[in-house]
């Protein structure tokens, strides 16, 4: 076999299995995406987000998650989290606004690593490149949850607890779902159901969970938190409007999505401010 053709295979190789990741440069933000294949951290210049003072109905939830966020910035110690309940009622928003209140108390220090759900069997990876980084960092699984014949959760428990070298002690984990237990519920009782002991089968599945320190439920808003967030949304970004006419709209609005949430409230006033032509930003 000829020199350029051992070079072709050695080259198909490397891509197929690339170097491991250098130390990457964690100076130049305070947000970053990783992607696997190949490692990377991708810097996120401005975060998409809401300021923590929007964020209405989950008073209980917002604070807990603000201490933990902040024990863990000053080094103390701090739980891995899960948010979970109702869609589109700030479970997201509210793990980005408390990462940013939380910097504003130590700027450059506290840094927030989204990662893909698809994504997670590299989390052992991640953890060895931020052992050794002097930030202290908020792995973020927005929307997680498993389906039937997935694996990846065997390796998300481990990882939650550390596995024998331990989770270091720089790094922390928040993960949103829908879902308490994180597995669809015909899947943990088609095991329970099936299983010669079903509570053995069941605990595996149901035991992720518990690795989280701190449950924190979102439950739907009524028609008072509903307003609010809408009211406190206009007041913000500047749009004039008359109480009537806003809660009329706002009411109709909601009709006719069917749901009340803060991701509905968000919804209307993104197209109240288009007619209005306000300009949005509640960062």
């Amino acid at each position: 076999m000829d020199h350029a053709a051992l070079t072709r295979i050695a080259e198909a190789l490397e891509r197929l299995s690339p170097p491991p990741m250098g130390t990457p440069d964690l100076t130049g933000a305070d947000a970053f995406v990783w992607h696997a294949s190949p490692d990377r951290l991708t810097p996120v210049p401005q975060v998409n987000r809401v300021a923590l003072d929007l964020l209405v109905g989950i008073d209980r939830s917002r604070d807990t998650l603000l201490a933990n966020t902040r024990q863990f910035a000053q080094g103390q110690a701090a739980n891995n989290v899960l948010l979970w309940g109702a869609r589109g009622m700030g479970k997201s928003s509210l793990v980005k606004a408390a990462h940013a209140a939380a910097l504003a108390d130590a700027p450059g220090r506290l840094k927030l690593v989204e990662i893909q759900r698809e994504d997670l069997p590299s989390l052992g990876r991640l953890m060895a490149v931020l052992r050794s980084a002097d930030a202290r960092f908020i792995l973020f699984c927005d929307d997680l949850s498993f389906d039937h014949d997935d694996s990846h959760y065997k390796s998300l428990k481990a990882l939650l607890d550390g596995g024998i070298e331990g989770r270091p002690d720089n790094v922390i984990f928040y993960a949103t779902s829908n879902r308490r237990h994180l597995m669809p519920r015909d899947m943990i009782e088609n095991e329970r159901s099936s299983a010669i002991t079903p509570s053995e089968a069941t605990e595996e599945k149901v035991s992720l969970s518990d690795r989280f320190g701190l449950w924190l439920g979102f439950h739907p808003c009524n028609q008072d938190e509903y307003l609010a967030m809408i009211r406190g949304y206009c007041e913000r970004v500047g749009i004039e409007i008359d109480e009537d006419t806003l809660w009329a709209e706002a009411i109709e609005w909601q009709q006719t999505r069917g749901a009340r949430s803060g991701r509905v409230a968000w919804q209307y006033v993104t197209d109240l401010a288009g007619r209005r032509g306000v300009q949005l930003d509640v960062s």
